[in-house]
């Protein structure tokens, strides 16, 4: 076995639907349906149209799975599938309101040239990524952080730091570069980083983000 072989686990159940297998196509289905919703969920932001990822996702699916080759994981195939849709939904809602897919706070593309935002809220958590990692309420807030980013800078930390895509397979589902993929993904950190703080941060511990300025 060649070293950088795929293991894939849906390798058997995607054969037998290539090959016409309804029930295996259905099995597909059941073991990926909720991680496409929820993939879509952290893009798109509302249910009804999570849900209309999820239909468009496996529509594509049967449409397009006997050309599917086992040159990549069927589920890192179905997450490009996926973002390609929530994409559109964004595109789509972008048009309706006459804005640029980002969001009206979020800049252009132009700007992943620009500086990097300097944080301006800086403390030490009260308690350790552990200890608000096992609270459910955390999960809630990490959810309402990552819905306030523009959506360029969402998608590509949800592919990234959620998903686990490389560098390269994000930005190849995303149509972008490589380079943009880094500096977008660096500055979704930032961001999340400044609001989580903002939550968890110890107000006793803040630190002054201007204190070294003239030093």
């Amino acid at each position: 076995m060649s070293g950088t072989e795929i293991i894939d686990p849906d390798s058997e159940l995607v054969r037998q639907a290539q090959s016409g297998d309804y029930a295996a196509f259905e099995q597909l289905v059941g073991r990926h349906e909720q991680h496409v919703y929820s993939l879509a969920l952290r893009i798109v932001g509302q249910v009804h149209d999570a849900e209309e990822v999820v239909q468009q996702t496996f529509l594509s699916v049967i449409e397009h799975l006997k050309g599917f080759r086992s040159d990549a994981k069927f589920s890192t195939w179905l997450v490009r599938i996926a973002t390609n849709h929530a994409l559109l939904i964004l595109r789509k809602r972008a048009r309706r309101n006459e804005q640029p897919l980002g969001g009206e706070h979020s800049r252009s593309d132009d700007d992943d040239d620009a500086p990097l935002p300097h944080p301006q809220f800086i403390a030490a958590w009260r308690e350790t990524p552990d200890q608000l990692a096992a609270r459910r309420e955390t999960q809630q807030a990490l959810q309402d952080a990552l819905a306030e980013l523009g959506e360029k800078y969402r998608v590509v930390f949800v592919l990234r730091d959620v998903e686990g895509l490389s560098t390269a397979e994000t930005a190849d589902a995303l149509g972008i570069s490589e380079a943009n993929v880094k500096v977008r993904l660096l500055r979704a950190r930032l961001m999340l980083r400044e609001r989580l703080t903002h939550l968890f941060g110890d107000e006793e511990k803040r630190v002054d983000p201007h204190a070294h300025d003239d030093m």
